[in-house]
């Protein structure tokens, strides 16, 4: 779920890079050969030498360099804080030939990243004197009766207003300029989640640029162990997705959604009670509580049903103290509803999962004083709980709900902002994390993110991208 509508509401690659403890792990997997697949080798050779011929490269695609006009503009992404970072060169891609292209030019010479939505919390969708790859230009969402292929580089405000003229639904994010790939990519948890599964859990096919430069499909049918990674395996790993095809649902013609507030001091009874409730709740209800720093910390309650409002007030009423919001809307109604702003924000966030019920004093107390600073415990269970932790990616199956760590910040006060997020993350005595809020300073993040899964995932991207061709910071690699 996306943090900044709900702050708003409440009052207060892979391609894109984005932008996850828990149970015994499964036995490792190790990946398979279908019949007709073609898998890039372990190349062992020595990486070429030099920079990449840009001027070769920009004869064949649209390229931008520094000292282009635009070039500032064209490198920019959502948080302002990575705005100090150069890429060498960004390659605006209109077709998968163009990514094929771009990687083939610079594999093994610079790094390589793509942006979506350029929502990646790290910034590592702006590789400072490597290749972005902007996938803008390739945003069509085509409707094909009960699927949907959406380009890579679509946002979900577009993605949301297309299904819902066609009477359509997919699960997915709240913040309109969010990129589908990013999402998808990690999971994809949002307010629909409960009901209807993550957004990767629709994932019928995506094309893909693999580190050798081929265009692949991975299906269940064919590259079956990258189509198992690509759905909550992180953005920025094993290839670049071109284009995603989903399944769809019939969008439901009512969706309630409402926000609760409570009286000053109340947010232990809040969480408490929230934790107890949702659980319980029907898979048609989804919610969130906030918890905001300062003294004393303030607990607010957001979220919606599927259904009609009458319905959902019944389920509401097990917090009598509340002050209630409740209106009723259609689908696109109700994702406009949760669309937080597409001005630029500058934040630090970090993330941890709440696998069972916590202390509520404890997760409080770690925030009194925190003024600018929030903790988003979005809920998880119902549908996304009905999936086995090992049969995507994505691990946390059975958690009750993904805590996010979310703080202001801008330039004056980024490193203290930062600091204190770790703080927080460390107080809480949760673990687990949500790959789609990375963060380079999360303790033991590979298992944090993957859990269990992190074994397949290392074994898929020694098959797809032995050489770290997509490598980065907090990349799923071989070693």
């Amino acid at each position: 779920m996306e943090r900044r509508a709900f702050l708003k509401l409440a009052g207060a690659t892979v391609a894109g890079v984005a932008a996850t403890a828990c149970s015994a792990a499964p036995p490792a997997q190790a990946p398979s050969s279908a019949p007709g697949t073609s898998l890039p080798p372990s190349t062992g050779v020595t990486p070429p030498s030099g920079p990449p011929d840009w001027a070769a490269l920009r004869n064949k695609i649209s390229l931008v360099l520094p000292g282009d006009s635009g070039y500032d503009n064209a490198k920019r992404v959502f948080n302002p804080a990575f705005d100090g970072l150069k890429p060498a060169a960004i390659a605006k891609c209109v077709k998968p030939e163009d990514v094929q292209e771009a990687v083939s030019a610079a594999a093994r010479r610079v790094p390589i990243a793509a942006r979506s939505g350029g929502h990646s919390y790290a910034g590592y969708s702006v590789p400072d004197g490597g290749l972005m790859i902007d996938l803008g230009g390739m945003s069509s969402v085509d409707v094909q009766g009960e699927q949907v292929v959406i380009g890579a580089g679509a946002k979900l405000k577009d993605v949301y207003a297309t299904l819902g003229a066609a009477g359509r639904c997919l699960p997915a994010g709240s913040c309109p300029s969010v990129g589908i790939a990013g999402l998808t990519l990690g999971g994809g948890i949002g307010v629909l989640a409960r009901k209807y599964g993550l957004t990767c859990d629709h994932l019928v096919s995506a094309r893909v640029v693999t580190a050798d430069g081929k265009l692949r499909t991975a299906s269940a049918d064919s590259e079956p162990d990258l189509f198992w990674a690509l759905r909550g395996g992180g953005g920025g790993n094993f290839g670049i997705v071109t284009s995603f095809t989903f399944r769809t649902d019939p969008a439901p013609s009512a969706i309630s959604v409402f926000s609760l507030r409570f009286p000053a001091g109340s947010a232990n009874d809040v969480l408490a009670e929230w934790q107890r409730w949702l659980p319980e709740a029907p898979p048609e209800l989804w919610a969130n509580v906030v918890l905001s720093g300062g003294s004393p910390v303030g607990a607010r309650i957001a979220g919606c049903y599927v259904g009609d409002s009458a319905s959902l007030g019944k389920l509401l009423d097990g917090f009598p103290g509340a002050t209630r919001s409740v209106k009723q809307l259609d689908y696109l109604g109700a994702m406009k509803y949760f669309s937080g702003s597409e001005s630029r924000q500058s934040f630090v966030a970090s993330s941890r999962i709440l696998e069972e019920p916590a202390d509520p004093a404890k997760l409080t107390s770690v925030l009194k004083g925190r003024r600018g600073m929030d903790l988003l415990v979005d809920g998880l269970g119902g549908a996304v709980a009905d999936v086995a932790p090992d049969a995507t990616a994505f691990w946390h199956r059975k958690a009750i709900g993904s805590v996010q760590i979310y703080s202001q910040a801008d330039m004056r006060n980024r490193s203290a902002a930062t600091g204190s997020v770790a703080e927080v993350v460390t107080g809480l005595g949760l673990g687990g994390g949500y790959v789609n809020y990375i963060d380079p300073a999360l303790p033991d993040w590979m298992t944090a993110y993957y859990g269990g899964n992190a074994t397949r995932l290392k074994q898929v991207a020694k098959t797809y991208d032995p050489d770290k061709v997509f490598g980065f910071a907090q990349a799923v690699t071989p070693d």
